[in-house]
């Protein structure tokens, strides 16, 4: 990294992160036995969730706004570096099957591209400049939401996402694990979780990306939610697409209905296997069609589409 007035050099930098920073007391946790490191590591485990607490209200702020952004059409897109933006990668992976998203809805990048998912890229989280040209690609608008996250909050790679997501008028949300971060601050929305010095010096894959995940988990789960993916905590925008999906469908339809076996497979044949229609089809008495008409004019929020359907 080129020195600067401002950063004389990266090792200083680090030297002043909280999750970089060396523990004395755990020096000689390698001659402990191995029931006791487990033991240990548990202990440090056991107090993300409380940083994650702290940090609630920015938390649900930002979801509130990604959800208004998607809900006219805009992309949920999270950018990091290493485990970062393997986590990001992996939340965005999994919305498709979970809540029936569309195709690129929710996106994931990774400095370095694909190949850094199971490698390191040399150098790719150093450049601003990659981000740049990875949320191009995407033909990022002002109605999307990028999510940097860096467990230091400095990597070059989130901070050039966020700083260039925000320059074309699209939401921004910075996710770090350290005190005034200037991913945060390029942020419409900081959020800093700080969890602390690691158990390994500076292995930030530990409870700051189990705190990255446990915050990730919300951000997509909860605007989902707000979205009206689910009806209650019933997964209804599941996408069946193997046989495990296709008996979780027959079993949310139930939880849903309280209906028989043999009308829950009706519904489900005339909605081609649509849960969030089959459930409309057995609570509101309608057929099929009527109810992808009912739940297209509520933006496919069921609650909305059974109170029009009972008028």
């Amino acid at each position: 990294m080129t020195a600067t007035p401002h950063h004389p050099d990266l090792r200083s930098q680090l030297e002043t992160l909280a999750t970089e920073a060396f523990r004395p007391e755990l020096a000689e946790i390698d001659q402990l036995a191995t029931l006791d490191i487990a033991r240990t590591m548990n202990g440090e485990d056991a107090g993300v969730a409380a940083a994650v607490a702290a940090r609630l209200p920015e938390i649900a702020a930002a979801i509130d706004a990604v959800a208004a952004r998607m809900a006219r059409g805009g992309r949920l897109v999270y950018a990091g570096a290493g485990t970062a933006g393997r986590l990001g990668v992996l939340d965005a992976s999994e919305c498709p099957p979970t809540f029936n998203t569309a195709p690129g809805q929710v996106v994931g990048l990774i400095a370095g591209g694909p190949d850094a998912m199971v490698t390191s890229v040399e150098g790719a989280e150093d450049s601003p400049e990659l981000a740049r040209a990875d949320l191009d690609a995407l033909g990022l608008t002002a109605d999307d939401a990028v999510v940097g996250v860096s467990a230091s909050g400095r990597t070059p790679y989130a901070v050039g996402a966020v700083e260039h997501a925000r320059s074309v008028g699209a939401l921004t949300v910075g996710l770090a694990c350290n005190p005034g971060s200037a991913l945060a601050a390029a942020a419409e929305h900081g959020i800093e979780v700080v969890t602390g010095p690691e158990l390994i010096t500076g292995s930030t894959r530990l409870k700051a990306g189990t705190a990255q995940k446990l915050v990730l988990n919300m951000l997509s789960t909860i605007t989902m939610v707000r979205l009206g993916k689910t009806y209650g905590n019933l997964m209804v925008d599941v996408r069946a697409s193997n046989e495990k999906l296709r008996a979780r469908s027959r079993r949310i339809v139930a939880l849903a209905t309280g209906a028989a076996d043999a009308d829950i497979e009706r519904a489900l044949t005339a909605t081609d296997g649509e849960v969030k229609h089959a459930i409309l089809v057995l609570l509101a008495d309608v057929d099929g069609p009527t109810a992808a008409r009912l739940l297209a004019d509520s933006d496919g929020h069921l609650r909305a589409a059974l109170a029009a359907a009972h008028g």
